[in-house]
């Protein structure tokens, strides 16, 4: 099986509490458009609902004004996007004695920008990635392409079991907030989304047993696409850029459809919701982490990363969930337990992956980088 064995996460350097960026981004919306007494109550009691502390710019908060069309925010994206992707993939690779050499594969999922060549392609050189490197931009699917990015690199393993993989994700979401539109959605989005970069180390199967790394396996995958909801989440792409489309339906679809797809993913596997150990979800939003803990039938701590990633965070696109990851990494649960991964995005669609992590004996190896790990 596929085996995560490292996450490495980045953030811009500057930290801005979620009051200041409310006062901040306030002023840059009503710049473009008639922001009126109401309509600015509405904005700060939409941030303060949120769950949201703080959050992670790409960008220093007086600088948001100058962004005056898509061409701007686009030419930030791709400048701090590479950034933020370099720092996370040296970290999840440096964690367990890996080197850019290693890489065989590289995975990138994004939907806050647009670049050709790539992200991807651009890190190749200052990264030191060797140049038969293969390379798989994924762009569109949203919150849910960290969830879809771990699936499709498993499924990429299962034919290439040698090889190392890396997933990454980047996104910049507040270089989306657009100047005018006083739209409920782009109020919410404008206090609801962060910035950030993780990169995920993934194993295939024979390589992971040379290497004996520790980590969990991905027991299987499972995508789910629901009819007629693509209006529910997504892009409306212009002149101006990004503007959000997000409805309240998003909690209708989870609560119409989550519980029978997650039970029927794990009946599938012999399990039952109470088998699984780990909660990795993606942290859409307090109503969103309130209804799948309802569906579910959840324990009120069993969200708790996802919870404490949001307001440390906001919700950072693809990128939240596996920074979700990197701490169930950092705190895994017994040997034998399973953990559930899972994300809903743009289509409306949504990616459950299974993970297990294995007996200590099944993970031993004398590997070089397992040797490293151990020193």
């Amino acid at each position: 099986m596929t085996r995560i064995v490292s996450v490495g996460t980045a953030v811009p350097p500057r930290t801005s509490a979620q009051a200041d960026i409310t006062d901040a981004f306030s002023q840059v919306i009503a710049s473009g458009g008639e922001l009126d007494g109401p309509r600015r109550a509405l904005l700060h009691r939409l941030h303060g609902n949120t769950g949201v502390r703080q959050r992670h710019l790409a960008l220093p908060l007086e600088e948001y004004p100058q962004l005056d069309g898509f061409r701007s925010a686009n030419d930030a994206y791709v400048r701090v996007g590479l950034e933020l992707g370099e720092r996370a993939v040296r970290q999840a690779l440096g964690r367990v004695g890996l080197t850019p050499q290693d890489v065989d594969v590289l995975v990138l999922a994004s939907t806050t920008g647009v670049a050709a060549p790539s992200l991807d392609a651009r890190l190749v050189e200052p990264l030191g990635l060797r140049p038969d490197v293969k390379r798989m931009p994924l762009f569109g699917l949203g919150c849910v392409a960290g969830a879809a990015g771990v699936a499709r690199v498993h499924d990429h393993l299962r034919g290439d079991p040698d090889a190392v993989a890396v997933l990454l994700g980047v996104e910049l979401c507040s270089l989306t907030v657009q100047r005018d539109d006083t739209s409920t959605a782009n109020l919410v989005a404008s206090g609801l989304f962060g910035d950030g970069a993780a990169a995920v180390v993934l194993l295939g199967d024979r390589r992971a047993a040379e290497l004996g790394l520790p980590g969990p396996e991905v027991v299987g995958a499972r995508s789910r696409f629901y009819p007629d909801t693509a209006g529910v989440m997504g892009w409306d792409v212009g002149g101006s850029g990004f503007r959000i489309v997000l409805t309240t339906s998003v909690t209708d679809v989870v609560r119409q459809y989550l519980a029978d797809d997650v039970t029927g993913f794990l009946g599938g596997h012999d399990l039952a919701t109470g088998d699984v150990a780990r909660w990795v979800a993606h942290p859409g939003g307090p109503k969103v982490l309130e209804a799948v803990t309802e569906v579910l039938g959840l324990p009120d701590d069993a969200l708790s990363r996802s919870w404490e990633n949001l307001a440390e965070n906001g919700n950072m696109s693809s990128v939240s969930v596996l920074h979700v990851l990197a701490e169930t990494l950092a705190e895994p649960p017994a040997d034998g337990d399973h953990a559930l991964m899972f994300a809903m995005g743009p289509g409306f669609c949504a990616e459950l992956v299974l993970l297990r992590w294995p007996q200590a004996a099944a993970v031993a190896g004398d590997g070089r980088a397992g040797a490293a790990v151990a020193a």
